[in-house]
């Protein structure tokens, strides 16, 4: 088979990394791809958002499945596209994205049918989020409605902050057009627990947790970001959150958008908030999760292409899913003043020390070729990986690994997966 994997990013590394340990694949692409990417696939000059040229690539070289990594292309349509034509491609269609692609439409579908979540309210117009502000509870949360690169999330302690936060999304635009419309919901107290899904429009099977360090310095201190770094299983998912969770979240999803005529077929990831009051549901996306799918997908044990055919086909509920029995932890290298600001462009040196280890990998996130060498190309550079039969041992080797990679003004959090087997402690 070949197969064309749309996207850029760590989490693409991982997809790309997962087809090639399938029998059935005999070549990959990736558009645009990356420097490490480019190790297991060849990287075609295609932006994800290039939907007429990406259909023409795969029509042109014969491509037997498209996988979309990335939010912004399935929230524009790009599986549309691909499926007018007669092409198969893994990711849900533009009416199912929505998912992601709009916070109040998701709220608004959990309240409709009965999924639990924090209570809400939705407005279009600043002034009546501001005249909403004089009454609330504090703290409280303010969502861009739109995409906004994990980042549209503002976590309010007073009255003056949130109004700051109404300016900063709706009449400043940080996010652009994703803060036309808010989402102002109650702040909820507890774990976070991300859940990664494979869906059919059916049927759904549950991927193994994974637990995200979204801050950018030690301690869950400094600015959010699309995340520091990852460890999967998380020891807070336990058997009676998976089995509500199975209860009253997951298959209730997958029911409700069906029901809505907007059946979904791919990736649901649920960001979960472990509250005193049970499990509820923070945010949907519509895709792998970035780190997850980085210490998620070297533990499957699966060929990840029969289960991207089942969720097209509608056959997932044929499929056994199984994954390791053990952990996995990613460390995210990132360039220093990531999320602000920050320089591109250094060589990275010490790569080829990850050839031939079992156990260890290193996902390229913003990488590029240069004069022959492999420099730094975005905020969040490497994500350095390692499994381990306890999360202490691979949260070790994960962190071993970080020494054996370079590159001027490197960053990293000291503290993914806690210490031992007490994260975050």
């Amino acid at each position: 088979m070949k197969i064309l994997i749309v996207g850029s990013g760590g989490r693409e590394h991982a997809i790309a990394y997962a087809c090639s340990k399938s029998p059935r694949v005999d070549k990959i692409y990736c558009a645009p791809g990356n420097a490490g990417i480019a190790e297991l696939a060849e990287c075609v000059p295609i932006g994800a958002m290039e939907f007429d040229k990406l259909v023409g690539f795969a029509k042109e070289n014969k491509i037997d499945l498209t996988v979309i990594g990335m939010d912004d292309p399935l929230v524009g349509g790009v599986v549309d596209a691909f499926e007018a034509e007669g092409l198969r491609v893994f990711g849900p269609r533009k009416n199912a994205a929505i998912l992601e692609g709009s916070k109040a439409f998701s709220k608004d579908l959990m309240r409709k049918y009965n999924i639990p979540t924090a209570a809400y309210e939705t407005f279009d117009s600043s002034e009546a989020a501001l005249e909403y502000l004089e009454r609330a509870d504090y703290p409280i949360v303010l969502k861009a409605d739109g995409l906004a690169l994990g980042k549209g999330v503002l976590i309010c302690d007073t009255k003056e902050q949130a109004k700051e936060g109404v300016k900063t999304l709706m009449l400043d635009k940080q996010f652009g057009d994703a803060g036309n419309t808010i989402v102002i919901e109650e702040f909820m107290t507890g774990r976070e627990v991300s859940v990664l899904s494979f869906v059919d429009g059916d049927t759904i099977k549950i991927m193994s947790s994974a637990q995200d360090h979204k801050r950018a310095m030690d301690g869950d201190k400094g600015l959010n970001t699309g995340g520091m770094g990852n460890f999967s299983p998380s020891p807070y998912y336990t058997p009676e959150v998976d089995e509500f969770c199975r209860k009253y979240i997951y298959q209730a999803t997958v029911d409700a958008m069906k029901a809505e005529g907007r059946p979904f077929k791919g990736v649901i990831f649920f960001g979960l908030m472990l509250t005193e009051k049970g499990p509820r549901v923070l945010e949907y996306n519509a895709r792998f999760g970035d780190p997850e799918a980085q210490v998620v997908l070297p533990r499957l044990e699966n060929d990840i292409i029969d289960v991207f055919e089942a969720c097209i086909d509608g056959n997932l509920d044929k499929v056994d899913l199984r994954f390791e029995d053990n952990f996995c932890v990613c460390v995210v290298l990132a360039s220093e003043g990531y999320p602000v600001a920050y320089e591109k462009g250094k060589p990275i040196t010490g790569l080829e020390n990850f050839k031939g280890r079992e156990d260890y990998f290193c996902f390229h996130a913003g990488t590029k070729q240069s004069g022959g060498a492999i420099v730094t190309n975005g905020g969040r550079v490497l994500g350095v990986t390692a499994k381990g039969s306890s999360l202490s041992e691979a949260r070790a080797k994960a962190y071993e690994a970080t020494e054996w990679v370079d590159f001027e003004n490197k960053y990293m959090r000291h503290d993914i997966g806690g210490n031992g087997e007490n994260p975050l402690a």
